[in-house]
């Protein structure tokens, strides 16, 4: 009887091990700066990807399984991205969202693809990322060659007359804006004054402010981050000057005011449109704020990532990375929090669109980007003399209501 007992005892234990490798979590893991210069940046690629897990798992799961998030920080740095990614991969990640720089989302997309992980990048919006051929690499955000060609357009569309400073940060997400900028307004016939850079950490901006002054610039293009623009809005304000500044997402944080101070009032911005604002979304992010956390696009681009894995996983019936990845590009469109979602050959999100913000004080006295609706240029289009740009991207004689 004792016998028959431990056997049974046994046997259920071995039932109970193999229910649970059939039905293991799915790791996914979110790569990107928690901690450093940037993390304003990481926690909000973390915050989504959290509640699109806990939402998808309250729901069944992918394909009957749960989802576990991994995290991994990365600070912003390119050697510890591809550590990162070498600790998911021996952690079991089959999926990552992130990492949030392009600069670190390359080099550890190649330890990905090699290892049979998926990566879909709720941020890094470097053209290289998805145009070197990899099975892996996704993005649900925009790129940079589609912002900075439409902001090049819209300064030489909207300031035809203007001295223009096109400046970076020397980082390759910066330098290329910059490049792309250039390019367009060259395109359009309209060359650039002056194009330099400014490292990132600089503090003191007073070398690039005064060659601003000696070439008499109007309006600058800055290529880079959220930091080093507050500080040259700042202290370029300081001086005296008077400038239209205009930057891409980069600068896409509530920090900015705080560093430029009323400076940053009427700082121009190109970025994809904010999912906060969207109504379809008021109940998540309201779920969000109830929790106490200050959600902003970054961590509903995150949360989209993860729900288009859950839906191509669905499409494919597994939760093989290739297999998915194949879905990916031909089951969509998927819905997510940023509507109707589909990838090309590439991994490019099919719907990205770029519109014009411009920073301005709220109701509460506190400094926001608002989007324009009211500018003949903010689709980033040169339309015929006989056309309008319309709020649809398009140009026609008469725009849709």
């Amino acid at each position: 009887m004792v016998t028959e007992k431990l056997i049974s005892a046994v046997a259920l234990t071995a039932l109970v091990a193999f229910s649970g490798s059939a039905r293991a979590d799915i790791l996914v893991g979110v790569g990107g700066p928690l901690t450093g210069p940037n993390a304003a940046f990481g926690v909000q690629l973390q915050k989504g990807a959290e509640q699109a897990a806990a939402d998808i798992n309250a729901a069944g799961g992918i394909n009957g399984e749960q989802i576990k998030i991994v995290l991994g920080d990365d600070v912003s740095d390119a050697k510890q991205g591809v550590s990162v990614a070498n600790k998911f991969v021996a952690d079991g990640v089959k999926f990552v969202i992130g990492h949030f720089n392009s600069s670190v989302s390359i080099p550890a997309s190649e330890v990905y693809a090699e290892n049979g992980v998926l990566q879909i990048t709720p941020t890094s919006s470097s053209p290289q990322f998805t145009d070197r051929g990899l099975w892996n690499t996704f993005r649900v955000c925009g790129r940079d060659d589609e912002q900075a060609t439409g902001a090049g357009y819209y300064i030489a569309s909207r300031f035809p007359e203007a001295s223009v400073a096109i400046i970076h940060d020397g980082t390759p997400f910066g330098e290329n804006l910059a490049e792309r900028v250039k390019s367009a307004m060259r395109s359009l016939g309209r060359s650039e004054a002056m194009f330099d850079n400014v490292d990132q950490g600089e503090k003191d901006m007073s070398r690039l402010i005064s060659r601003v002054r000696a070439e008499e610039i109007s309006v600058l293009y800055w290529g880079g981050m959220y930091i080093e623009a507050g500080l040259i809005m700042r202290q370029a304000n300081d001086g005296g000057l008077n400038l239209t500044f205009i930057s891409g997402d980069g600068i896409l944080s509530k920090e900015l005011a705080f560093i430029a101070g009323d400076a940053v009032d009427g700082a121009l911005m190109t970025a994809m449109k904010d999912p906060v604002q969207d109504p379809e979304n008021k109940q998540l992010v309201d779920r969000f704020r109830e929790a106490g956390f200050d959600v902003n696009a970054d961590a509903l681009y995150s949360y989209a990532a993860l729900q288009s894995i859950a839906a191509a996983a669905k499409a494919a019936g597994s939760s093989d990375p290739e297999e998915v990845a194949k879905a990916m590009k031909d089951a969509g469109p998927f819905s997510t929090v940023l509507g109707p979602t589909s990838f090309d050959a590439n991994g490019d999100i099919t719907s990205a669109q770029y519109v014009m913000y411009e920073w301005r004080r709220g109701p509460d006295g506190v400094f926001y980007p608002f989007e324009k609706t009211n500018d003949p240029n903010l689709c980033f289009k040169t339309c015929g003399a006989d056309q309008h740009c319309c709020r649809n991207g398009t140009c026609a004689t008469t725009c849709p209501e």
